[in-house]
C-alpha cells in the first residue's frame, strides 16, 4: 500500500469500528450489565475502550504535532519513497486473548460514566482520529515514532498508533460477543 492507500484504509477501519460499536450501546440493560464468570460486563468493556482511547490519543496528538513539525524540516517525499508501512504487524491486536498483556490500572472501567456519555465519547474519539488523518494527508505521520510496549511492537509511527486504536476496539467486540454468548446460555438455563 502506498501512503494514500494506507491513510484511506485506516480511515475506513475507523469508520467501520464506529459502525460496529453502535449496536452494542442499544442492548437491554440486563445484557449490558451481565457479569460473566470471567472478565467484564459489556458495559464495562465499552468504558474500557474509551479509557484506552483516551490514553492512546494523548500519544497520537503529541505524535501528530511532532510529525507535522518534522515535515517542515525533512524531505517527506524522499522518505515516503523508501518507507514500508506495516499495518499487518498490528492485526494481532484485534484478536482477543492473542497475547498476554497486563493493562495499567488507569484503563480499568470504574462505572462512573453513563452509557450515553461513553457512546458519545467513543464517537468523538474516532472522529478525532479521522481528523488527524486529514491533517497528515501527505504522509507526515511516518516521520514520528513512539515505542508501543503492547505485544512487543516496538517503535510505531502515528498512522500505526491510530490503526492500533481501531484494532484494540475490534479486539473487544470479540470479547463482548463472548459475554453475550454466556448471557444467552445463562438465560437458557433459567
Amino acid at each position: 500500500m502506498n501512503i494514500n492507500e494506507t491513510i484511506a484504509f485506516i480511515d475506513n477501519e475507523l469508520t467501520q469500528t464506529l459502525i460496529d460499536y453502535q449496536n452494542w450501546f442499544t442492548l437491554k440493560f440486563d445484557l449490558l450489565s451481565f457479569k460473566p464468570q470471567v472478565g467484564w460486563s459489556i458495559e464495562q468493556v465499552l468504558e474500557h475502550v474509551t479509557l484506552t482511547n483516551h490514553f492512546l490519543l494523548i500519544l497520537i496528538r503529541k505524535g501528530k504535532r511532532k510529525a507535522i513539525e518534522l515535515s517542515e524540516k525533512k524531505d517527506l517525499n524522499t522518505i515516503i519513497e523508501s518507507y514500508q508501512i506495516n499495518l499487518q504487524e498490528l492485526d494481532a491486536i484485534a484478536k482477543h486473548k492473542s497475547f498476554n498483556w497486563n493493562r495499567p490500572e488507569h484503563m480499568e472501567p470504574k462505572g462512573d460514566r453513563e452509557l450515553g456519555q461513553v457512546r458519545s465519547l467513543l464517537k468523538d474519539q474516532i472522529n478525532e482520529c479521522k481528523e488527524f488523518l486529514k491533517e497528515m494527508e501527505n504522509g507526515e505521520g511516518i516521520l514520528y515514532k513512539t515505542t508501543m510496549t503492547v505485544n512487543n511492537l516496538g517503535k510505531i509511527d502515528v498512522y500505526q498508533y491510530i490503526y492500533f486504536l481501531s484494532q484494540h476496539a475490534k479486539r473487544h467486540i470479540e470479547q463482548m460477543q463472548k459475554v453475550m454468548d454466556e448471557y444467552s446460555k445463562f438465560k437458557e438455563a433459567e
